[in-house]
């Protein structure tokens, strides 16, 4: 009897604890699920981030119009605006190399007629036509007229590339009128304008592509920039709205959120993995039309340049906004301190 007594005991016992672990163990049940969600969600959204950068191809350019191999002249248009230095340049020549006709934007004629020969010897056969327009003064009648140049062609792309920052970084309060008004009228207006005017016929022919050229500065707010800063996250705004527009008629919509890239506008002089050449990073953008490397979650946007697409999906995961804000004002703050003592010696060289 006492055997049989000192058994039950233990078994009642063990019952007890078996529910008083049952009832702890829930909520850590609970906990354990929400947090391998969490790691399975990220597990994915890297793996979908390699396979954008590094994988997976973009959209053919064959479904804009470009031509087929051989037959130079035969594609639709590519317009590109701010087509005669750096990127692009690159896209016009590009563009060009891959079977589309190019019609150039730009300001300066002379420059406009060297990229029209220097297409003409990259790429035989192509088509190349241009328009002198300064996009920070133009007026409507000067929109009226691009429109009349473009016509009736059939364009396929469309690359919103011109585009303009701050002579250096700057407190708001401080930007001159001038450079405030140009900045915005190149980065907000025209690209408002020479959208109106290509986006018509891609609706109608139901078949198109436009690329706006974003910034990290608009994605990621930018003190000491901050009118630039603003006109690039206007753009994210108006690519979402108009790329959901466009894709009921079949047109493809992308703004290349872009870190920097070496160029005029930049001041960069040397590239590296995190900032490249026109040339590569334009070759990489045509290839991965469609894709959104870094860019998850946010609709029709694209940070397709490898390190650029990393670092974008780091950021936008892994850094505070507050601590972002703070970080980028004293870099800005420290470039407009070298830039001033720069202007400084040239002064005194004079």
């Amino acid at each position: 009897m006492n055997f049989f007594s000192s058994f039950q005991e233990k078994v009642q016992l063990h019952a007890a604890s078996s529910t008083t672990t049952t009832k702890v163990s829930v909520p850590l049940v609970l906990l354990a699920a929400v947090g391998g969600l969490v790691v399975f969600n990220w597990a994915l959204s890297i793996l979908q981030l390699v396979l954008d950068l590094y994988v997976l191809p973009g959209v053919s350019l064959s479904k804009f119009g470009a031509a087929k191999k051989g037959q130079p002249g035969q594609g639709a248009w590519a317009v590109v605006t701010g087509a005669t230095d750096g990127i692009g340049k690159e896209f016009a020549l590009q563009l060009a190399k891959r079977g589309f006709n190019v019609f150039l934007a730009s300001r300066t004629t002379a420059k406009l007629q060297a990229v029209q020969e220097e297409i003409g010897q990259a790429a035989p056969g192509a088509k190349v036509d241009w328009f002198p327009i300064d996009f920070a003064a133009a007026t409507a009648d000067d929109y009226a007229a691009l429109a009349k140049a473009i016509g009736d062609r059939d364009v396929g792309v469309l690359v919103n590339n011109v585009g303009m920052s701050h002579n250096m970084p700057v407190p708001f309060h401080e930007t001159e009128d001038k450079e405030l008004e140009n900045i915005v009228n190149i980065n907000v207006f025209a690209t408002l304008r020479v959208t109106k005017i290509v986006t018509p016929g891609m609706v109608k022919r139901k078949r198109g592509l436009v690329l706006q050229l974003g910034s990290f500065a608009g994605q990621f707010p930018s003190p000491l920039l901050s009118t630039y800063s603003g006109t690039k996250a206007f753009l994210i705004g108006f690519n979402a709205a108009l790329g959901e527009e466009l894709s009921r008629s079949g047109v493809t919509v992308q703004l290349l959120n872009t870190y920097f890239v070496v160029s005029a506008m930049s001041k960069i002089r040397k590239s590296s993995a995190l900032i490249p050449m026109p040339k590569p990073y334009v070759a990489n953008v045509l290839a991965k039309i469609g894709r959104q490397g870094g860019a998850q979650g946010r609709p029709f946007e694209g940070t397709v340049w490898p390190m650029q697409g990393l670092f974008d999906w780091i950021i936008t995961n892994l850094v505070g906004t507050r601590y972002r804000l703070s970080f980028t004002y004293d870099q800005q703050a420290s470039i407009r301190k070298r830039a001033i003592r720069k202007a400084e010696r040239q002064a005194k060289a004079q």
